[in-house]
């Protein structure tokens, strides 16, 4: 039998790992609605449901899933259209408690201590101050943001007003359109008055960042994999992601307690999610970064290289009410990692490879893959959804026997790309390129 599966945001780069799910010829994926419609400029969640409804009360078959792997609005419009169309997804509240950073933490304390000091900014304060016990550095981010957008580090008052301004000028891109979801549901008395065009201030986190990935099938929490993040030095942007992690079993132990407990509170069901911590080897603390309530389809092609399969069976797998039951260890490599190629300041970008370049770049090195971002004379400021800090210009896949050879990999593909760059603004994203 074939599934009528709709996914929100599809995207030419994840159909190969769609199609590469196990029994992928039972799934017939259909498109709804654009990254663009869903992510550039101002977001309308009513005007988007519109038109989702529009292709598919339109559709001449049945309506067998909807799901999506991005992050707001997508995460919220498959639990909405779920509802209104009878497929299997979480609750709205579910994805609203992770997705909206105040009322996540005010849910992980009731079950946990493995999190930050934190508090909320008033952005409508004459003078917004910092909230009384959060102590500097501290990381001032919007109650929701794509990619790390809007968030900044800020170790003095100084820097806390600057950060204050930024985030008052483009905080109703997404916190508008969020408080339509949020006026969805009932609220709590402790989020009666929050809204979604708030900010939130919390400790810094130090030590390694790790991400775990599970899923909650018919109320049962299951983690399938945890996986390192590694920063560029002296940055707070990726560098690689890369799986298995390598921290010591016992931490992964308790990574995957804390992540069954807070997403057992959270209430979600039938849904994959994916959470990120820092690790501390000195003081051997771990503390929840941020709860995503979604696989990441970042991760994709690493559990692809290792596992056999990728990440997106257990999306589709739930949808259906079927149990992924995720294999280990089957796949090609022992190793595998994402890369993130960055550009630390603001410059047009030149030479940028075809798709059939990339293609005998990727037929060249085996275990290989390669995303590149930005157009032909693109200007890096132009790009969409990039963090506060830097630029991403290409994220290359690798899968190998060693850390070694999933580096020599990546140095070769950066050097095939043979991106060039001119008009560059140095430090136009407040670091130097490392």
């Amino acid at each position: 039998m074939t599934h009528n599966v709709f996914v929100l945001g599809l995207d030419e780069a994840n159909m190969p790992t769609l199609s590469a799910v196990p029994d992928a010829h039972r799934y017939r994926f259909h498109p709804l609605l654009t990254i663009e419609e869903l992510q550039h400029g101002e977001v309308s969640v009513p005007d988007l449901i519109a038109k989702a409804e529009r292709v598919l009360d339109g559709f001449d078959g049945s309506i067998d899933a909807i799901v999506g792997y991005w992050d707001f609005p997508v995460s919220t419009l498959v639990p909405i259209l779920g509802e209104r169309y009878g497929t299997r997804s979480t609750s709205l509240e579910s994805v609203v408690k992770c997705e909206h950073k105040y009322w996540s933490r005010l849910e992980q304390q009731k079950v946990t201590d493995a999190h930050p000091r934190f508090g909320r900014v008033d952005l409508d304060a004459d003078d917004p101050r910092p909230p009384e016990g959060v102590r500097f550095p501290m990381w001032l981010k919007p109650a929701l943001s794509y990619s790390s957008e809007l968030a900044y580090g800020v170790r003095d008052e100084a820097e806390f007003a600057d950060a204050v301004a930024r985030i008052r000028e483009g905080i109703d891109r997404v916190g508008k359109p969020f408080e339509h979801v949020l006026d969805r549901l009932d609220l709590p008395p402790e989020m009666a008055d929050v809204g979604g065009r708030v900010c939130l201030a919390e400790e810094a986190l130090t030590g390694v960042q790790v991400a775990v990935e599970g899923y909650v099938h018919d109320s049962e929490v299951t983690v399938y994999g945890v996986l390192d993040s590694i920063n560029y030095p002296e940055t707070s942007c990726f560098l690689c992601h890369q799986y298995p992690s390598g921290l010591p079993e016992p931490v992964q132990r308790r990574l995957r307690d804390i992540s069954e407990r807070v997403i057992r509170r959270i209430g979600m069901n039938w849904a994959t999610f994916s959470i990120e911590f820092f690790y501390d080897p000195g003081t051997d603390a771990v503390n929840i970064l941020e709860i995503n309530p979604r696989h990441s389809q970042s991760h994709a092609e690493m559990f692809a290289y290792v596992d056999g399969v990728p990440n997106h069976h257990c999306m589709l797998s739930l949808a259906l009410g079927e149990d992924p039951r995720v294999p280990h260890g089957e796949g090609p490599y022992r190793v595998a990692a994402k890369w993130y190629h960055r550009w630390f300041a603001d410059a047009t970008v030149h030479d940028v490879p075809t798709r059939e370049e990339v293609e005998r770049i990727e037929e060249s090195i085996p275990g290989v893959r390669v995303d590149v971002t930005p157009e032909e004379g693109q200007r890096l400021s132009d790009l969409p959804q990039q963090d506060s800090y830097s630029y991403e210009l290409a994220h290359v896949f690798t899968g190998g026997d060693s850390e070694e050879e999933l580096r020599e990999k990546y140095d070769k593909c950066v050097a095939a790309l043979g991106l060039t760059f001119d008009g560059t603004t140095p430090g136009g994203r407040g670091t130097k390129h490392p």
